[in-house]
């Protein structure tokens, strides 16, 4: 008698629900934003400008090809708000946190999803890592919108100032780069508050501790002041956000914005600065830059945030990591390090591995856009890398895209929202045997 053998049943693994989940919600937003109750002419949007707008809100972006002030109805921006809410926080967090209130238990694959989500370093305590995120996150925004309120209430009324100062806080932590200015002007951002303190200040700082990750916010929690007891990433990541924010607006306040006045060119320099690290706002008008200038902010672009927060991109870890590999060759160490601490190969790996593959698709895609749309390279550059470091900054390519174009920056939003290794993970799962080759040297450089 033949026995037969039950087939095993798969599970899905952490990267592939996380990419599920982020695609779920994105179409789902498609769907919402397709209804005539979400745009102001009261008519279907195409599909096409609702999986863009989606896609560019769940994934924090900002880039739109549809004016949100003026295009979208209040029921619209609802919508895109809640995407931008759900893609800042994280699909799996948003979810786990459902599951908490509704009182189900989260099991051990629903923890270890998290942990990925979130890039904590140990599964242990994650429950109560996302109740620490949420209420946080949620008080940082509500602190945010009160803070803007009085500008907008004199600017808009009290009804659209209070939408007004919820909606940005929210974008602006979240990173998503999203605004209602369109009824100063469509695709004019913040340029109407360049000399605004209170905006400037407010909106650069929800951008930076959004930016900085979830695990940097506990470390200052738990050792307030006492930086030497911080966790090694939590210093890279403090240590190289500053760099990425001084020395860029000390660039840009020498070499770019000589027209402005000089109390609203330093805020300008400074708030420039501080956007291409994913956030999409601007104050100054991007297009009366240099090229110099703008491919410095490409660059800023492409790095894009830190790990486990609202922030796209290449991330600052990953800069810094690369940074000391080049040191040590430099040096003719063996071994990479940072603040005295020696950086795992693995870790080195995937940091190469992260840069080439950012480099390959922002450059290909921008080759590709430049030849289709017949448009100089340096503006192809400028859409990709604010696409792949999820940004949003626009020299206004976007909106005049043709549908091949647009559905490279998807792709390029998605990948940098999700991330390559979240990616290749999903779609190669399982340990595969590795054979050991002869080795045998070869020169470089």
């Amino acid at each position: 008698m033949k026995i037969k053998k039950k087939a095993g049943h798969r599970h899905m693994t952490s990267f592939q629900i996380i990419i599920l989940g982020f695609m779920g919600v994105i179409l789902a937003g498609s769907l919402l934003l397709m209804l005539p109750w979400a745009s102001r002419s009261g008519r279907w949007s195409s599909f096409s400008d609702t999986l863009f707008t989606a896609t560019s809100a769940v994934c924090v972006t900002g880039l739109v090809v549809q004016d949100t002030a003026t295009y979208w109805s209040e029921f619209g921006q609802v919508i895109i708000l809640l995407l931008i809410q759900i893609g800042g926080l994280g699909v799996v967090t948003v979810a786990v946190s459902i599951a908490t209130i509704a009182g189900r238990k989260i099991g051990l694959m629903q923890r270890s999803t998290m942990q990925e989500a979130i890039a904590a370093p140990k599964m242990g305590g994650i429950v109560r890592m996302t109740t620490f995120i949420l209420k946080t996150s949620f008080l940082i925004e509500l602190i945010g919108a009160v803070l803007l309120f009085p500008v907008f209430y004199r600017e808009f009324g009290l009804g659209k100032g209070i939408w007004y100062a919820v909606f940005h806080a929210i974008s602006a932590f979240c990173n998503a780069g999203f605004d209602l200015m369109g009824v100063k002007g469509k695709f004019s951002s913040l340029t109407s508050f360049a000399a605004n303190p209170v905006v400037n200040l407010v909106i650069m700082t929800l951008i930076v501790v959004g930016g900085i990750g979830f695990f940097t916010w506990l470390d200052i929690k738990e050792n307030k002041w006492h930086i030497k007891k911080y966790r090694l990433q939590s210093k890279v990541v403090l240590g190289v956000s500053a760099f990425l924010i001084l020395i860029p607006a000390i660039m840009f306040f020498f070499l770019e914005f000589q027209h402005m006045p000089l109390g609203e060119r330093i805020w300008s320099s400074f708030f420039q600065s501080v956007t291409t690290r994913t956030a999409g706002f601007n104050t100054a008008d991007l297009d009366k830059m240099t090229d110099s200038g703008k491919m410095g902010m490409v660059l800023l672009m492409v790095i894009g945030g830190s790990p486990g927060s609202t922030a796209g991109g290449m991330k600052t870890t990953t800069a810094a990591v690369l940074f000391a590999m080049a040191i040590s060759v430099f040096r003719k160490n063996e071994q990479a390090h940072l603040y005295n601490r020696r950086i795992a190969e693995e870790t080195q790996r995937n940091a190469a591995t992260i840069f080439v593959l950012y480099m390959m698709l922002f450059t290909g895609s921008a080759m590709v856009i430049s030849y289709v749309e017949k448009v100089p390279l340096v503006t192809a550059f400028f859409e990709t890398g604010s696409a792949i470091g999820t940004v949003g900054l626009s020299l206004g390519l976007t909106p005049t895209l043709g549908l091949a174009s647009r559905l490279v920056l998807i792709c390029l939003m998605f990948f940098g929202r999700v991330g390559g290794l979240t990616l290749i993970f999903a779609t190669v799962s399982g340990k595969r045997t590795e054979y050991k080759y002869p080795q045998e040297k070869i020169t470089v450089g």
